[in-house]
């Protein structure tokens, strides 16, 4: 996420601090008497008006209303459980007024959706426990549609309540299949062991069931008003980009200690997305990071405590759910998760703190055919503009070159994977390692004014081989970084098709700053908004294009979609005027190293079972409808374990190259002799070498170092 930082006349571009800036000293309410929700939308709606962007081309129009109000009501009900058709239809009448609301500081549409909206949740409350009361018949041919895309709305009260029964016969026999798995292997265990009977692991599943549904009421009994106008509120600042968002106080707080860097929990970002929990981050140095136990896209059905029955979180809100997730250090959680591929299965975490030294820049010697290669990994652009004195990536990045150059490596790999981003200043000073001075990055603001940061310094740090490792959650900094060095022609970039392609500048606005002689008693919150964006010297914006790679493998998310142009009301792509820049020059073997390593890429056994499971994975995100029927569901699921299990030896990958860490440069010493930092490091250390990728970065940079390389030509019968 990248955040503006503003400072006397200086700017200083970061992603990871926020400064609460007050842009709008001059703002007056128009109406003194109108209450908080009022003020709110008014206040919001003229941050956005003025501020954002894209505001010149965002219009508060029909089009406009008709937009937030599909996702408004996407947002509270995207299952289609609680409204009925009759309730849609009441609630068109606002659909193409929602823009004149909100230049009228009106609230009507909210009002009367809020109302059916709970009207109809205690109706659902009255009616699930009697449904839970009977057995379910595991034995008929029923479906349930997952897709709710898909999926009406009820005409009645009556359908709403079929619904329910399906929803919960669902839940009950997904735990009912993996009870009887669990009695299974009880007696495997122990012959003498009693197995339960079908009917009483129903009654013990469809408890749970209740349960859970016990919990997800009581939830939203404690549900105010105030919760559902932030989904509002929230739903009007989104329909500019999908990083532009409204902050209640109490979420404004979370956020300010979010970017402190210190957790304590499972170690994972997560995500509420089209009803259901996902995991969009790994946190370097956590629990599921350490012991490989969740992966980007995985998503969280089921949370339990020690000894206790598991609680479902579908349909929950995020706050709720990860209040169930998180707990102290040393604590134990179990997840049930679906994975990327469809299986199912119950992931055991034991809490932890997520130490920072674990963003930190690190490096290792990789030793192939008695050559050294370094490899520095940068989990983050990091930086503290409030204490020089602390570490900063460029700092540490710089070092690491240096320990790599006593040790006469052969070449450099950098590996930017899952580096969403950070400070954009290092990522600046970082190009300037590798290049002789010149432009690095363009920076284009609200109202047309455009800046181009430079790298000052002629001297290079790095002349040598260079490979950058990305995929598709390299973001923001990471793109400026691999598209500056792509662009001087100094490295070739080894990933997916493209980066994430985020090229935005995000704003933190303090709202009670600028309503003056405004209570502190009953705070407005923040409004985070892209004020600007970002552009490679080439005038190409990486916004949803990202940065292509020079050399292309498949992962198993290539054919998922998990980028920016996949999020709702992405700005769109563009381009400025290219500036003036001296490519590199000395770089050699370029086509040469990219042409060798596609051969052997589409050739190589272990990339085309890879390109199997992607496509296998993409396969299982498109299954919608659902059997209820016992035999034809447990086969479903006996059926994808069994094509998972052809995967398995994707996980058994070593590299016949030789992994040696080296003490971070700048490092606390103290932390370098922790157990628990070593046991991290091995945990590093096994994972490079069970990593296909970088071992075909040494590759390219064998290429590269080639003395009289000639490009193989490829005959058209090799070719196909």
């Amino acid at each position: 996420m990248l955040i503006n930082e503003i400072k006397m006349n200086s700017i200083k571009w970061i992603f990871t601090a926020v400064l609460v800036v007050s842009l709008l000293y001059g703002y007056r309410t128009t109406t003194e008497s109108l209450d908080r929700e009022e003020q709110l939308v008014e206040i919001v709606t003229y941050v956005l008006d003025k501020w954002h962007y894209s505001s010149d081309y965002i219009e508060f129009d029909d089009e406009f209303s008709q937009n937030l109000f599909d996702s408004f009501l996407k947002e509270i009900d995207g299952n289609k459980q609680w409204l009925l058709k009759s309730d849609i239809r009441k609630l068109e009448n606002y659909r193409y007024k929602l823009d004149d609301e909100l230049t009228q500081n009106n609230i009507e549409f909210f009002d009367q959706a809020y109302q059916i909206l709970i009207e109809r949740i205690k109706q659902v409350e009255g009616f699930y426990e009697e449904i839970l009361e009977e057995p379910f018949d595991f034995s008929s041919d029923e479906e349930f549609n997952l897709n709710y895309d898909n999926v009406d709305y009820a005409n009645s009260i009556p359908e709403l309540k079929s619904y329910w029964r399906k929803r919960s016969k669902f839940y009950t026999l997904d735990r009912f299949i993996t009870k009887k798995e669990q009695e299974n292997k009880s007696k495997e265990k122990d012959p003498a062991y009693e197995i339960k009977s079908d009917q009483l692991l129903e009654e013990e599943s469809r408890k749970i069931t209740k349960e859970n549904l016990d919990i997800l009421f009581d939830n939203f009994r404690d549900l105010k008003r105030k919760n559902w106008f932030t989904i509002y509120v929230n739903e009007l600042a989104s329909q500019f980009d999908p990083h532009t968002n409204y902050f209640a106080p109490a979420e404004k707080e979370r956020f300010d200690m979010g970017i402190s860097g210190k957790y304590e929990g499972i170690g994972a970002r997560l995500q509420k997305r089209d009803q259901e929990v996902k995991v969009i981050e790994v946190l370097l140095g956590g629990p599921v990071w350490r012991d490989d136990l969740l992966k980007v896209g995985d998503v969280i059905l089921q949370v339990s405590q020690k000894d206790q029955e598991p609680v479902n979180i579908s349909g929950m809100i995020l706050d709720d759910a990860v209040k169930l997730i998180k707990g102290p250090k040393g604590t134990q959680v179990i997840l049930t998760v679906r994975r990327v591929d469809g299986t199912i299965e119950d992931v055991t975490v034991i809490r932890d703190q997520v130490e920072l030294e674990q963003t930190y820049a690190k490096s290792v010697i990789i030793e192939s055919d008695g050559k050294k290669y370094g490899l520095i990994e940068l989990p983050k652009f990091y930086i503290d503009f409030n204490d020089s004195g602390q570490r900063d990536a460029a700092k540490d990045v710089a070092a690491e070159i240096k320990q790599l150059k006593e040790l006469k490596v052969k070449g450099i790999i950098l590996d930017l994977r899952n580096n969403g981003g950070g400070a954009l200043q290092t990522a600046v000073e970082m190009t300037g390692f590798f290049i002789k001075k010149g432009p690095v990055v363009q920076v284009k603001s609200t109202g047309g004014k455009k800046e181009v940061l430079n790298d000052k310094d002629p001297s290079i740090l790095w002349d040598g081989s260079l490979v950058v490792l990305v995929n598709e959650f390299s973001a923001s900094a990471s793109e400026i970084l691999a598209g500056a060095l792509q662009d001087y022609q100094r490295a070739i970039i080894i990933g997916g098709s493209q980066t994430f392609g985020k090229g935005t500048v995000q704003n933190l606005v303090d709202l009670d700053r600028i309503m003056r002689n405004r209570s502190s008693s009953d705070p407005l919150g923040a409004l985070k908004l892209t004020t600007d964006m970002y552009y490679r010297v080439n005038g190409k914006s990486t916004q949803l294009e990202g940065v292509k790679s020079d050399i292309i493998y498949i992962d198993r998310y290539a054919y998922l979609e998990m980028g920016e142009k996949d999020h709702e009301n992405p700005i769109a792509w563009n381009s400025i005027d290219q500036v003036p820049f001296t490519p590199y020059g000395q770089t050699k073997n370029f086509e040469y190293a990219i042409e060798k390593s596609n051969q052997r890429l589409s050739q190589n056994p272990h990339l085309q079972l890879i390109d199997q499971q992607a496509q296998w994975i993409k396969s299982q995100q498109e299954v919608d409808v659902i059997s209820l029927n016992y035999k034809k569901y447990l086969d479903k699921k006996n059926n994808d374990r069994q094509k998972a299990k052809k995967f398995e030896k994707l996980d058994q990958y070593r590299s016949n190259n030789i992994f040696q860490w080296l003490p971070e440069a700048n490092a606390n010493s103290t932390v370098l002799d922790d157990e628990v930092f070593k046991q991290r490091r091995d945990g590093w250390l096994k994972r490079l070498e069970s990593d296909f990728y970088i071992d075909e970065a040494v590759e390219v940079i064998k290429d590269l170092n080639a003395p009289n390389p000639v490009i193989p030509i490829v005959s058209q019968n090799e070719e196909k």
